[in-house]
């Protein structure tokens, strides 16, 4: 019995000088872990929150949209964007804003819009989608004389695979705006490329891929061999 007390009485004093040597280490480490724990959990939390409350107000913007109400979208999507700027429903009343303006005749309004979707949006999808009607909008402005060199600075990032094919058709179409028939004849062959490339990736050739492969190939043709 006194041996295993005297036993006991070492693996005590292991412990105990152990823990004065690694004691506040453990501690903190689990503090740590603790809060970080608690943070995701709260974090969680909070974008469960603003998704909730974002998806409420996005839904006077689909009411203006069907009530053909331009200023009603407009005001609304204003108010998203500036409260819940994280959101997806901020970036998709955005884009359905700046179409209604687009349709009104005020490209300024669509303009301002389509720049925040651009820069400000959280998925990298939507950002190329405003990037795309951005570079539209902005050809559309007769006065804008260095619209088509903004354009194409908006499309030089390599969007998602989805939209790299209408991203090269728009880069042919300015160039040959511009007068530049050989670069657009590139970009061209690059949209059938991408085009070909994104129909295999997602196992479809539908009768719309048809279609834009047909166009894309009329805008090559167009070009002739040289």
């Amino acid at each position: 019995m006194a041996v295993y007390d005297l036993e006991e009485q070492e693996q005590l004093s292991e412990l105990k000088s152990w823990w004065n040597t690694y004691g506040n280490l453990v501690t903190t480490v689990l503090l740590a872990l603790l809060v970080a724990v608690a943070g995701w959990q709260g974090w969680n939390w909070y974008q469960r929150k603003q998704g909730a409350e974002a998806s409420v107000m996005y839904a006077a913007v689909q009411k203006g949209e069907m009530a053909r109400d331009a200023k009603q979208v407009q005001a609304a999507a204003g108010e998203l964007t500036e409260k819940y700027p994280g959101t997806v429903y901020a970036a998709m009343a955005a884009l359905t804003s700046a179409r209604m303006q687009f349709d009104a005749g005020d490209l300024k309004a669509a303009r301002i819009q389509l720049q925040w979707v651009a820069e400000k949006a959280s998925d990298k999808g939507l950002r190329d989608i405003g990037r795309l009607r951005l570079a539209h909008v902005l050809l559309d402005q007769a006065d804008n004389k260095t619209a088509p060199e903004e354009a194409l600075k908006l499309l030089a990032e390599e969007p998602l695979p989805a939209f790299a094919p209408r991203f090269e058709e728009l880069k042919g179409d300015i160039l040959l705006l511009q007068g530049k028939p050989a670069e657009a004849k590139t970009a061209y062959q690059n949209a059938l490329t991408k085009q070909a490339a994104a129909e295999k990736s997602a196992g479809s050739r539908g009768q719309q891929d048809t279609q834009y492969r047909e166009l894309l190939q009329t805008k090559l043709d167009s070009l002739g061999e040289k």
